[in-house]
Formats: structure tokens, C-alpha cells, sequence
């Protein structure tokens, strides 16, 4: 093939490439909230930080922290949140990079996280925290960074230091980061068939409880403008945290409760049953779920909430 020949077809592919991307985000329509309530912003480092109220203001404040993935938001809580509210004063967030709050084109890292979780549950008088995944290890070193930070009660669903590469990769971050390239590989992380293949085998166990309306949310959220920065620094596990997590759980001035599904995958129940034995801490696992118990059995989950809350958990099944 001839240099110019070779030429030519680089720039047609890529401004095929550049077309795709355009039409996949002129497609993505301005993103609604995930969750019924007050929406509010909290002003965070030049960024405006999304985040949905609910419930009596009188009542235990509960602050609800997403996992991440490259379809993140606090949606994650949508089949509990409303029933939450009515016993609790429920505060939602969408982390920073994800959802409704903004997603400027930072280098995203695990201190990043750690420092708005802080942040944020100072907003608020030894709130009750529940944190998804990575994000009850930004809870965990939060609270081991600030001694002047509380917590009133702590669950900790599937929770993780590690969901990617370790050491991170810097060059798939980089890949991930370029305008044209890079935007391409997200929108195929992204895609509607990537998205059902994630939840089906890793997030849920039951793909009937996904709804085509939540999946076309996830869509919706992954291809906002800069959607694919978080999720880079996330696929090239520079979002891992770093410490660990038995260490955490023993300095902290409460007893967690770690829920598990147990058909977990990437984060198999071995690693919470050992997690929970060396902490010396409640472990419930949730039969026929994943990584989002909470989603697939909601009643269930509202139920561990109010005896996780009341000091009535224990270790156990449902």
C-alpha cells in the first residue's frame, strides 16, 4: 500500500471516528436527575457537585455514596432512596465526574474521592453513611485522614480497595484521555450491549430487575460531554485506593456492617467473608444478587438498614 494511499484511509477512518462520536453525543439528551427530591449543588473545587435531598430534615441524616463505573451515578440507590426517606433525611450525590455534577477533563484519583467524601460528610453532624464498592474505601480513608470526621453508622456494600489495573496504567488512561481515539474506545465501553454485559454478568443476577428505562439512563449518563475522564483515571486503576481496608475498619470509632451478594464476581464473597473475619465485623449476604443487593432485593436491604442503624444487625443470610 502506498504512502498515500495509507494517508487517505487514516483520515477517512478517522473522520468516520469523529462522525460517530459527534452523532452518539448530539443523541444523549440533557440528563434529568436519577432520583426523586430536592436537587441541590454542593460547590466543590470549582465544580458544581450534584446531589438529591429527601425525607424530613428532623429525622438521622443518611448519606448514600454510588460506586463507580463508567456509568455511575446515584441512580445506583433509586429502588431504595424514596423508602429510605421516610424514616431517614436521605442526601444522595453524584460523585464528582459522574451523573448531574460536572466533569471537567481532570487526571481523576483515589485522593481526589477521598477528599470530597470528607468534604462532604462534613457538611453534616455524624451522619449514617452507606458506600458502594470503591467508594466505602474513599469513606474508610476519609474517616482515617480527618479524626475531627464521624460517622453515627456505617454499611459497606461489596466494599473494594482494588477495581483496576495495579499497578495503575498510565498509558490507558492517556488512550482513554485523547479527543478522538480515546472518545471512540469510551463510546464501546459505553454502548448499550456493554452496558447490558456488564450488568448481566457482573452487577445483577437477575437481569429482569434492570428496567430498559434505567439501562437507557446509564446510556444517557455515559455519553454527557467529558463522560469518559472519570472512567479513564477508573479503567486504568487510578482510582484504586490506597489502604487497607481491615486497618480501616479497626480504627474507626463504629462497627460497620458489610453486605455481600453472594454470587459476586469481580469481588467474590471469599473476599468479604475474609474481610469481615479479620475486622471482626457483621457480614449479611444477600442470596441471588451481585454487586448491587440493594437493588435487587430493596425491601430486604431497607430492612437491614433499619436493624444496621438500630445495633440489631448481625452476621447472616437473607
Amino acid at each position: 500500500m502506498s504512502l498515500r494511499k495509507l494517508l487517505a484511509g487514516s483520515v477517512f477512518g478517522g473522520g468516520v471516528l469523529a462522525a460517530v462520536n459527534r452523532h452518539l453525543q448530539s443523541t444523549a439528551t440533557d440528563l434529568p436527575p436519577a432520583l426523586n427530591g430536592e436537587q441541590h449543588t454542593y460547590r466543590w473545587r470549582g465544580m458544581d457537585i450534584a446531589y438529591t435531598e429527601a425525607g424530613d430534615p428532623e429525622n438521622p441524616t443518611l448519606v448514600m455514596l454510588h460506586g463507580i463505573n463508567a456509568a455511575g451515578s446515584s441512580g445506583e440507590f433509586r429502588a431504595v432512596f424514596d423508602d429510605l426517606a421516610n424514616d431517614y433525611h436521605v442526601i444522595a450525590p453524584d460523585l464528582p465526574g459522574f451523573g448531574c455534577s460536572d466533569r471537567p477533563p481532570l487526571r481523576y484519583s483515589a485522593t481526589l474521592y477521598t477528599e470530597f467524601v470528607g468534604n462532604f460528610l462534613a457538611e453534616y453532624d455524624e451522619p449514617s453513611v452507606i458506600a458502594s464498592s470503591l467508594s466505602a474505601a474513599y469513606t474508610l480513608d476519609a474517616l482515617a485522614s480527618d479524626p475531627d470526621l464521624s460517622v453515627r453508622d456505617l454499611l459497606l456494600i461489596c466494599p473494594t480497595a482494588i477495581a483496576g489495573p495495579e499497578p495503575p496504567t498510565q498509558w490507558l488512561r492517556e488512550l482513554f484521555r485523547l479527543p478522538l481515539v480515546g472518545a471512540g474506545l469510551f463510546n464501546l465501553v459505553a454502548s448499550k450491549p456493554s452496558i447490558r454485559y456488564f450488568n448481566a454478568d457482573h452487577g445483577y443476577y437477575e437481569m429482569s430487575k434492570v428496567t430498559d428505562d434505567w439501562l437507557e439512563y446509564e446510556w444517557q449518563t455515559a455519553h454527557q460531554p467529558n463522560a469518559r475522564f472519570a472512567p479513564a483515571s477508573f479503567i486504568s486503576g487510578f482510582l484504586n485506593a490506597d489502604l487497607d481496608l481491615v486497618d480501616a475498619i479497626a480504627a474507626l470509632d463504629v462497627e460497620p456492617t458489610i453486605l455481600w451478594g453472594r454470587e459476586a464476581e469481580i469481588t467474590p464473597l471469599s473476599q468479604g467473608r475474609e474481610l469481615a473475619a479479620e475486622a471482626d465485623v457483621p457480614l449479611v449476604v444477600f442470596d441471588r444478587s451481585k454487586l448491587l443487593p440493594h437493588v435487587e432485593f430493596p425491601a430486604e436491604f431497607t430492612t437491614l438498614v433499619a436493624d444496621q442503624f438500630s445495633g440489631a444487625a448481625d452476621r447472616g443470610d437473607y
